[in-house]
């Protein structure tokens, strides 16, 4: 019988977990930083997926568009990182 989606995520946090060497008992992290992953996670997965479509591109006009998206991106991470 395969296995549901819940093991799954729960093996993949524990092989995390192993590999970082974190433990079950961290300390929780404030709502103000909850947020600021969240949000960093949101601009990897939306980068990843401008870089997905600038590759792909043919019109030089929408890869430039694209290009400038990207950069947005970029500074909006590393405004995240200070």
């Amino acid at each position: 019988m395969a296995r549901g989606w819940e093991s799954k995520s729960v093996e993949a946090q524990q092989s995390e977990a192993a590999i970082t060497g974190a433990s079950p008992r961290k300390r929780k992290r404030t709502p103000e930083e909850l947020q600021r992953e969240q949000k960093k996670s949101e601009l990897l997965l939306s980068r990843s997926r401008v870089t997905q479509q600038l590759e792909a591109a043919t019109s030089e006009r929408y890869a430039g568009i694209l290009r400038l998206a990207l950069a947005d991106i970029d500074r909006q991470l590393a405004a995240l990182d200070t």
